[in-house]
């Protein structure tokens, strides 16, 4: 199964992975899935909101239990950020055919659709939209960088947006999801340990700054007459690294646009993005108003127009104790328990269902990288741990 994914949306140029939402690349991840599926005579079903899920045992019995992740990447990203939650998950499913266990629960496998949100700047569109934390109006809204909508692509692609929207009588028919993950971290990497349990994520979200200005040649405009976004939106991402150091947060401008994006042209926009997270809400809430404010600051001293949106949001995550103590007892008791600074469809849902996590270890800690990493035996040990959890929560 690994070898099978691993040439699908790999840039020959960076070694890195570009499976976007509805694109070419995402359609041939999709289709593995489904082959994946029959392959094992699941019952295989294409949700309204475009989530992909392999049934073993009837879908409409209810109390399901469903393991999975997403397939899709952010620009030039990793191998297994994702995808290891899914071959994990169908590799659990034929260990436990291999142990001949018998369920009483039915069992699902699913890939969520634009979790990482690299093509329309919104993270986990497919479970949002599924739990209600995205109505279709606001997915209507989202656009990728060539102005094509959402709504657009998912036509494109085959499927009809229409349909998307709340889906309470599917989430309803789940008892338990488990997402097992690589570790986006050192933690388990200095414990020992190649398998952890994920105890909450932290609230943590994305804001646009667009700084405008005013255009002009940058070969005969005095440096005095400037009105130049760029400098500020500068000043900004150092205020930024400055605020999450004294916070104890993280801050990061990860990407930007530029209007006319001229080398010899002052830009009129500067349009960039602002990750941050932070293990309380408290936290969150100071680094956030010390970038604002910093920003501000810095545009009203260069005479430059700041406006600042808030795109999306995710509150702190506890996963539920009760299934997070249940998942520590079927694997010994022994496992480390840790935070996250990432967000995950797990996250979404835990609003609507009962939610855990599990994390195979990443020695070099690196994720969203080509560099990220997980040894062969520590993924089959996660699959042995996910194919544990399973029968635990499902078998007869």
């Amino acid at each position: 199964m690994w070898a099978e994914l691993l040439p699908i949306g790999r840039s020959s140029a960076s070694g890195g992975y570009r499976r976007y939402a509805w694109s070419a690349a995402d359609a041939d991840c999709r289709a593995w899935f489904r082959a994946q599926a029959e392959a094992r005579g699941l019952t295989y079903e294409l949700d309204r909101n475009g989530n992909q899920w392999a049934w073993q045992g009837d879908p409409l019995a209810g109390d399901a239990v469903v393991i999975g992740s997403h397939l899709d990447s952010v620009p030039d990203g990793g191998a297994f950020d994702g995808p290891l939650g899914v071959v994990s998950s169908f590799a659990a499913l034929d260990e436990l055919r291999h142990r001949g266990v018998e369920f009483a629960k039915p069992v699902a496998i699913t890939n969520f659709g634009d979790e990482e949100g690299a093509r329309f700047g919104l993270a986990c569109v497919g479970s949002r939209l599924a739990a209600g934390q995205l109505t279709p109006e606001k997915a209507y809204e989202l656009r990728d960088g060539d102005g094509i909508s959402l709504p657009q692509a998912m036509e494109a692609a085959g499927h009809d947006p229409t349909t998307i929207g709340p889906d309470p009588e599917r989430l309803a028919r789940i008892g338990a999801f488990v997402e097992l993950h690589v570790e986006q971290g050192r933690a388990l990497d200095l414990s020992g340990d190649a398998v952890g349990i994920a105890s909450a994520i932290w609230p943590h979200g994305r804001w646009r700054y667009d700084f405008h200005g005013e255009a002009n040649h940058a070969g005969t405009t005095r440096l005095v007459d400037r009105r130049d976004p760029m400098l500020t939106y500068a000043e900004t991402v150092l205020a930024a690294r400055e605020q999450a150091e004294l916070t104890g947060a993280l801050a990061t401008f990860g990407k930007i646009s530029v209007e006319p994006n001229g080398v010899n042209a002052i830009p009129s926009l500067v349009r960039g993005w602002l990750d941050s997270r932070a293990a309380d809400q408290d936290t969150l809430d100071k680094v956030i108003a010390g970038i604002e404010a910093a920003a501000h600051e810095a545009a009203n001293r260069a005479g430059i127009d700041l406006k600042v949106v808030r795109e999306s949001f995710t509150p702190v995550v506890e996963f539920e104790h009760a299934l997070r103590d249940e998942l520590g007892r079927l694997l010994g008791g022994s496992l480390p328990v840790l935070g996250t600074g990432a967000g995950h469809d797990a996250g979404i849902l835990s609003a609507s269902v009962p939610t855990a996590m599990l994390f195979v270890r990443n020695p070099t800690g690196v994720s969203h990288s080509p560099a990220e990493y997980a040894a062969e035996d520590d993924c089959v040990t996660g699959v042995r741990a996910l194919a544990d959890v399973t029968e635990g929560l499902a078998r007869a």
